[in-house]
């Protein structure tokens, strides 16, 4: 077992609660298309995607850049498919297509709400404990 950490706690938590954001969005995303026909349920892999930010491989490698042909254009990321995007396997779609089952789709966005809660507490609680390495004093 290895007793040193591969990633500086500040670095692992910011990348942590980015991933546990991101995946917030999509859940919810997925939460508001639950009426929409043909809509399909998408997800991430968390741990994998956690990785790839740790890496620094950046989520839209494989798309093309746009470019801004007047000072006054402002430049955006392309909005094409994140390669971590999965699709969920749905238990019983239904008949117009839609892949979403909202109990599925809320009991993973109320946990990963906790998760993201957790994430924000140690971030929070190492930064105390580092300015109070750095000032002296409790805190």
């Amino acid at each position: 077992m290895n007793a040193v950490p591969k990633y500086d706690s500040l670095i692992f938590n910011e990348a942590a609660l980015k991933v546990r954001t991101r995946r917030q969005e999509i859940l919810s995303n997925n939460l508001a298309n639950s009426d929409t026909p043909g809509f399909k349920a998408r997800d991430i892999d968390f741990a994998k995607t956690l990785e790839n930010e740790l890496s620094g491989k950046n989520r839209f490698s494989n798309s093309v850049p746009l470019t801004t042909t007047h000072q006054a254009h402002i430049a955006i990321k392309p909005i094409d498919e994140d390669p971590g995007l999965l699709y969920r396997v749905p238990n019983q779609p239904s008949m117009d297509g839609n892949t979403v089952d909202s109990d599925i789709e809320l009991s993973q966005f109320t946990k990963n709400s906790v998760f993201t809660e957790a994430a924000l507490t140690f971030l929070g609680g190492n930064i105390k404990s580092r300015m109070s390495a750095i000032t002296g004093q409790a805190s």
